[in-house]
Formats: C-alpha cells, structure tokens, sequence
C-alpha cells in the first residue's frame, strides 16, 4: 500500500505543479513547447503505468463484488474512449489539451466542436468504468480519484482560456457549430478502434486480467 500512495502523490504532483502560475511558461521557455510537451506525455504515461502496476500490488480490499453486469462497464465505454484520446491527440484544439503548438490560434473542427476537452473526457470514461467495474478500495481510490482529477482538470483549463482568449473570443471558439466533413473524425474513429482491440489484446498480459473473461 506504501508503493501505491507514493505512486499515487508523484503522479497527482506531476499535474498539478504544471498548473501552477508560471510554472508551465518557466518550464516551456527552458525546453521549448514540443519538446516540453513529448517529455510531459512520456513523464505522465511512465507514471500511470507504475501507479496501475502498484494498484495491482496492494492488497485487496472489497467494497462490492464483482458481477458481470458491472465488468460491461468498461467494455461498452472503453471505445469511446479510446476514440476520444485518439482525436484529442491528433486534432489542434485552441480550447484544451493540444498537442499542436503551432497551430493553437485554428477554429474548432471536428470532435473538438462537439467534446471541448477530448482527451480529459477520454480519462475520465477510462477511470470512471473501470472504478465501477473493480470495486475494492484500491481501485475505487485510484481510478475515482482520476476519474474526479480528470473534471478539475476541464475547469482549470476552461479558466486559463477564458483568461488567455478573452471571454468574447472563448464563448466563440466554444460555441463553433459542427460542420461535414469533419476532420480527422474518420482517422479518429478508425485509430480509436484500432487502439480498443490493442488494449483489449494486450490487457491480460499487461495487467493480468482478461476484460472479456466475464463474456465467456
């Protein structure tokens, strides 16, 4: 349980001191955007990984039990999830998490005229099912309090937007209609999909745990 609290506070550290005044622009102007930003997604997926291996460590502590109803969860969510991670990544988004520095000032296209915060929504499906789906403290504490960390996290950058934008220009950039063809949709849905049936494959090996054991 030792490992699992620190993991824990290292990884709820690792997001919060980014949001702290200053600190991201120090941090940008010392590594540059790009670079900044690749070191920030590798720091958190390597940090996410242990927390998930030393959730699995700790002792077990049930809150409720298993059923098959509840294991669906996860496997009805986990598409759309994945299919918001993938367009979050590949879609600029002058609203929220964005990956392409160099074009944060475009309109809203696609997904992001639909889900303002794509990828928070992608962990916030992700932690919330899978909080449901298990049941015993240790996960109900981990992935309930990303799921939690997750909807701070769309607040916290709504504010820094309506700051840095100004709120005329932010209640426009949010409020873009949704227009076909919709870019990146398709790679989006196409790349999400893909992404399920990989996690879906690799899940038992990587976490000892077959999502689809309960369809069997």
């Amino acid at each position: 349980m030792t490992e699992f609290a620190l993991a824990l506070g290292l990884f709820l550290a690792s997001h919060s001191l980014p949001a702290l005044p200053g600190a991201r622009l120090w941090l940008v102007h010392r590594l540059g955007e790009r670079l900044y930003l690749a070191l920030y997604a590798l720091l958190s997926l390597a940090l996410l990984a242990w927390l998930v291996r030393a959730a699995l460590d700790a002792p077990y502590v049930e809150l409720w039990p298993p059923t098959r109803a509840l294991a669906l969860v996860p496997i009805v969510l986990m598409p759309a999830a994945c299919i918001l991670l993938v367009a979050g990544l590949i879609t600029p988004n002058p609203l929220s998490i964005n990956f392409w520095p160099g074009r944060r000032s475009v309109e809203p296209v696609g997904i992001v005229t639909l889900v303002r915060h794509p990828v928070l929504w992608a962990f916030l499906l992700w932690a919330a099912s899978h909080a449901i789906a298990n049941g015993d403290l240790v996960a109900v504490v981990l992935f309930g309090g990303l799921a939690l960390f997750s909807l701070a996290g769309m607040g916290v950058l709504d504010r820094r937007r309506r700051r840095s934008l100004g709120e005329e220009r932010w209640r426009s950039l949010a409020g873009a209609p949704f227009a076909w063809p919709a870019p990146n949709l398709i790679a989006a849905v196409l790349g999400g999909v893909l992404l399920y049936a990989l996690v879906l494959a690799a899940h038992p090996w990587l976490f000892g745990v077959d999502p689809l054991a309960w369809l069997r």
